[in-house]
């Protein structure tokens, strides 16, 4: 998508690759099977197949002609948090300096406002691709009312409800694969709960925190309130304090069943008794 994108930028290029044939249906067709092969061709065969990538709504309107059946989910998260999470996991992005949280706000704040404006108040790409195609979905409202937003999520996906999307920690190592190397799965594998949502709160400079509202500006446009640490995004519902209570009470088994994914080595080392 990035190779064609640098292609249509220029016009001489795309006259040079025409001129030999390579035409718009030609890219069309390659781009959609080497697509195509990677996403079903990495996982066992499925009725649905996804694909996730933060960047792929800058491609929407495209990636909507290529695949005619095909949706797309805009997933929101507190931009805070998601630089803390980048950071702290150094999870490697193009562009983003791990060593200056001031620089990777500065980038969040840039890159989503590029995905949000294809959902914004004019819809952008949405409304080119179709409301019914494009869904946002806001993480802290995922994690506090999981049921309520996922009925909103399935609905929207023509999917049927199934109990089994609130537990999926109890489908790990069965029904749902990990990778190993992903910098989430260590949290991926727990149930639905709060740990996530505040994390970030105290671990910016007094600088950064003053200056939040200047430097990343989309977090009030995308409802936020740059100036609370921490920010109140709403009222959990009782399973949600249910699973985070449990979790930290039960705190040490959490870990060793993270390592225990990551790590399959740590699984075959000696427990103590009182672990069990």
């Amino acid at each position: 998508l990035g190779l064609r994108t640098q292609w249509k930028k220029s016009q001489k290029e795309w006259n040079r690759l025409k001129e030999a044939g390579v035409t718009d249906e030609v890219i069309n067709d390659a781009i959609s099977s080497f697509i195509l092969q990677v996403i079903a061709g990495h996982g066992e065969p499925a009725e649905r197949l996804c694909n996730k990538d933060p960047f792929t709504m800058k491609s929407a309107e495209y990636l909507a002609h290529l695949f005619p059946n095909s949706k797309f989910l805009l997933m929101i998260r507190d931009g805070r948090a998601t630089v803390h999470s980048i950071i702290s996991r150094q999870v490697t992005i193009t562009g983003f300096d791990l060593s200056d949280p001031r620089q990777c706000l500065d980038k969040w704040n840039h890159a989503i406002k590029t995905m949000y404006e294809y959902f914004s108040k004019t819809h952008g790409q949405c409304k080119t691709v179709g409301q019914k195609r494009c869904l946002t979905v806001y993480y802290e409202q995922l994690v506090l009312h999981p049921e309520q937003q996922l009925r909103h999520v399935l609905n929207f996906l023509d999917i049927p409800w199934s109990d089994l999307v609130l537990h999926h920690d109890k489908l790990i190592g069965k029904d749902i694969s990990l990778s190993k190397v992903e910098r989430s799965t260590d949290q991926v594998i727990k149930p639905v709960n709060l740990d996530a949502l505040t994390k970030w709160v105290g671990t910016f400079s007094e600088d950064i925190v003053q200056e939040m509202a200047s430097i990343a500006p989309m977090l009030a446009q995308l409802g936020y309130d740059p100036n609370a640490n921490p920010p109140k995004y709403g009222e959990p519902d009782p399973i949600v304090l249910k699973n985070t209570d449990e979790l930290h009470m039960n705190f040490g088994e959490w870990e060793r069943r993270a390592k225990e994914i990551v790590d399959p080595a740590a699984a075959a080392a000696p427990r103590s008794p009182l672990a069990r």
